[in-house]
């Protein structure tokens, strides 16, 4: 499993959100859904992305915009154009004057907008949840990316725009697949072209990659630094060093921030008791794992399974 297989467990589709929007000028989306990641395909015309605090920049026919929230944006024909259709979280569409449009926009199986020949046309992906298993790769992402068209291969964007409109058995699983390999065939583009972070690169390197491994595939091992060494081929302090300068943290820090990570996943994702999930993810018991958990996160695997935690999960230091 690498860099980008092993982080992306965490933000795959599961019932996402994806609609194609079809809109004529002048318009504008004020988006403040909450929603961790959102991919946005334009498929025809173009667009104005407006983040805040950051200047307005164009989003063209080919071009693909991944969004990291939960910080809200506006996608509009321009950007002086006043937002008309506010989304919240749920997907629910208001007018900034709280008038519900969902119903009133619709054109169809998965469409909706102001015209159905608009001069616009882009789907949407919303990824509305993402593990806790993700949130270093997302940490990596700036709040907005746009990749160039010609980046991605068109025959991905294509699909996921003709299987969008379709209402077919599985289509929900059919959508999540594709929207996938949009988001990932993104993503290698984007770090190909950029600085990517120390951990993306160090999987590649023959000690500290294996070691990565080690550490991912089995955490419920009794890991030391000197027996994952061991496991490697290199002295303790060989591997200590060469993985802290290309990891950018001590692998026992980096083997309790992936425990920790898992286990608020499987706490959210299954109904295993909090002392089996210490067993899997490397606890001796759950009062081990609550401690530690409550540490990191700051609230207690049983109320983060509960959903008591008011905003997104993230690491307390």
């Amino acid at each position: 499993m690498d860099a980008l297989a092993s982080l992306l467990e965490g933000p795959r589709a599961r019932g996402a959100f994806v609609m194609c929007s079809l809109l004529d000028p002048p318009w504008s989306l004020r988006i403040q859904d909450e929603a961790p990641l959102t991919v946005v395909s334009m498929v025809r015309g173009s667009a104005w992305i407006l983040a805040d605090g950051s200047d307005p920049r164009p989003l063209t026919a080919g071009e693909v915009a991944i969004f990291r929230g939960p910080q809200p944006y506006t996608v509009a024909d321009d950007p002086a154009t006043e937002p008309q259709i506010i989304i919240h979280p749920g997907q629910v569409t208001k007018t900034p004057d709280g008038e519900i449009l969902c119903e009133t926009l619709s054109l169809g199986t998965r469409q909706w907008g102001t015209d159905p020949e608009g001069a616009a046309v882009m789907v949407t992906g919303t990824y509305e949840s993402a593990g806790a298993a993700s949130q270093r790769l997302l940490r990596a992402l700036p709040p907005v990316l746009v990749l160039p068209h010609g980046d991605l291969d068109t025959r991905l964007l294509d699909l996921l725009a003709d299987e969008a409109t379709k209402d077919q058995p599985a289509q929900s699983a059919v959508l999540d697949r594709l929207l996938d390999l949009v988001l990932i065939a993104a993503l290698r583009a984007w770090f190909a072209r950029h600085e990517a972070p120390a951990w993306y690169h160090a999987y590649s390197d023959p000690l500290v990659g294996k070691a990565l491994r080690l550490l991912q595939h089995n955490p419920a091992h009794g890991w030391t630094v000197a027996g994952l060494a061991e496991a490697v081929g290199v002295s303790r302090a060989a591997l200590a060093r060469r993985f802290t300068d290309l990891v950018g943290e001590p692998p026992m820090a980096f083997l309790t921030e992936w425990r920790l990570a898992l286990a608020a996943d499987l706490l959210q994702e299954t109904d295993s008791t909090i002392e089996s999930i210490a067993g899997k993810v490397g606890y001796g018991s759950a009062f081990a794992l609550s401690a530690a958990f409550k540490r990191h996160f700051g609230v207690s695997p049983r109320d983060h399974r509960q959903g008591a935690a008011a905003a997104p999960l993230s690491s307390a230091g």
